[in-house]
């Protein structure tokens, strides 16, 4: 079954790296995982330390890299990427990680 969580980093700028042990899903080395960000903005009559907010197509370029499921290690098994904000000054960023199951095969390219 597809399960995706939201989270919402602070003050990101420049290149991250990322670490989320998801302890609920049973996500290992060989999940099938996607991670997508974007900038994050607190909604009106909120203030900038509150949850509510909505993504924000913002100017600065949000993006994530190198995604890695990986095993438990001593917790949970999780998800391991690189997190880029191409900002002058620091944002906050929304990411959501979705798990799509585990890979059924792995082959050799040619």
């Amino acid at each position: 079954m597809v399960k995706s969580i939201r989270l919402l980093y602070r003050n990101v700028q420049g290149r991250v790296r990322c670490n989320y042990n998801w302890d609920w899903q049973k996500m290992c080395e060989r999940s099938a995982v996607m991670v997508t960000a974007v900038e994050w903005s607190a909604g009106a009559g909120y203030p900038q330390d509150s949850s509510p907010g909505r993504p924000h197509l913002g100017p600065a370029n949000v993006y994530v890299t190198n995604i890695g499921p990986h095993d438990s290690e001593g917790g949970p098994g999780g998800v391991e990427f690189y997190l880029h904000a191409d900002s002058e000054t620091p944002l906050d960023v929304l990411v959501t990680i979705t798990d799509l199951g585990l890979v059924e095969r792995t082959v050799l390219a040619k």
